[in-house]
């Protein structure tokens, strides 16, 4: 059966059109036709004007609901997170595990190993933030736990993962090239973050191995006019970058900075927690963040609706391509090839919304799976 979504507001690489219809057939995108072809023999919904928008995706997540994955990993985490990110929008996300202990890593990478095949098509595998860092540049990372990194030791969390890891967050000043080489053969994404690099440092390794840049502005060195450091080289090489769009872990007008310098290659993530009360990350919510026992600021309390929407509101990027920097732009870094856009062949991942940014309703894949109607 062949369902049409019209009645639609439908924002798809960097545009918003209307009277267009979505037809779906399976798991995948068939058409996107003028409303008035819609055949008669297909099932219709009506969205009454609402719009729709790519499933947004989201490459830095620790934990959703009651469970922090990115601390205590199991497979139950997993299956909270992916449901309870499915009800707000987000329908590709990377599991992110932080600097912590050895066992607690590899009982993160056995926990999605073990998932995956279970998972219902939005849970796309591993970030790894640490624990290779710099530990001048910690934040909220332990720093008994962080160390650079040895080949012999990435290789067997490699294996052991058997493609697993999608991504890590490193500090590739402190790497030996053999690590970087390594990590490049995996078709692992790199990230640089918790980094110390100088401008000289960075411009290099952006123009090598590393094709991405964590949560812009923090964990890094700030700019100086006699000591440039990593951020006018993030500004120059253009690599894809992260930003936690929440005004609190970066300010709105910095967010608009960073949009004018880096174009299409800016995204959001939410790094977002939950609270815990076990473990390395002790996060306590305090109004509108989360901070570590000792005060220090750690992950954020976003949604990535809520980060397209303050992206919109307070730092003055169109809605269309708040989209995109929810969607394309971290689909294009993870090479989701069938994710971020709707188009023919891609998959029937969808996000349903009103303009008060509030989600109506979630597809993945063809199917409903999440509706404020039902």
């Amino acid at each position: 059966m062949i369902t049409a979504l019209h009645n639609t507001h439908l924002i798809t690489g960097g545009t918003i059109v209307s009277g267009k219809a979505i037809l779906i057939e399976g798991k995948y995108i068939k058409a996107i036709i003028d409303a008035g072809q819609i055949p008669d023999d297909v099932n219709r919904i009506d969205l009454n004007g609402a719009y729709t928008a790519p499933g947004l995706i989201d490459l830095q997540i620790y934990g959703a609901g009651t469970k922090l994955f990115g601390g205590l990993p199991s497979v139950e985490a997993l299956a909270e997170m992916e449901a309870v990110l499915l009800k707000q929008g987000t329908t590709g996300f990377f599991a992110t595990i932080a600097t912590n202990s050895d066992e607690v890593v590899l009982q993160g990478i056995d926990a999605a190993k073990q998932y995956l095949p279970q998972a219902k098509g939005n849970f796309l595998g591993l970030h790894l933030e640490g624990p290779y860092l710099n530990p001048k540049r910690k934040g909220a990372h332990p720093e008994n736990f962080i160390k650079k990194a040895v080949l012999s030791e990435l290789k067997s969390w490699v294996e052991r993962g058997e493609g697993v890891i999608k991504m890590m967050t490193i500090a590739p000043e402190l790497q030996d090239d053999a690590v970087m080489d390594y990590l490049s053969s995996q078709n692992i994404i790199i990230s640089a973050g918790h980094t110390d690099a100088t401008y000289e440092q960075a411009s290099k390794f952006f123009n090598d191995s590393v094709a991405a840049a964590t949560h812009l502005f923090n964990a890094m060195p700030q700019m100086h006019h006699r000591e440039p450091g990593i951020i006018p080289a993030i500004f120059e090489k253009k690599p894809f970058t992260s930003i936690v769009a929440d005004g609190i872990h970066v300010s709105f007008p910095m967010i608009a900075l960073a949009k004018r310098e880096l174009g299409d290659k800016l995204f959001f993530i939410t790094d977002a927690v939950t609270v815990a009360t076990e473990g390395a990350y002790q996060h306590q919510l305090k109004g509108d963040r989360y901070v570590m026992p000792d005060g220090t600021l750690s992950g954020s309390a976003l949604t990535m609706l809520k980060a397209v929407e303050n992206g919109v509101t307070k730092a003055g990027i169109g809605l269309a391509e708040a989209i995109n920097m929810a969607s394309l732009y971290p689909a294009q870094l993870a090479s989701l090839t069938k994710k971020g856009k709707i188009e023919a062949g891609c998959f029937a991942d969808l996000l349903i919304f009103n303009d008060s940014f509030t989600v109506a309703t979630t597809v993945l894949q063809g199917e409903i799976v999440y509706n404020t109607n039902q």
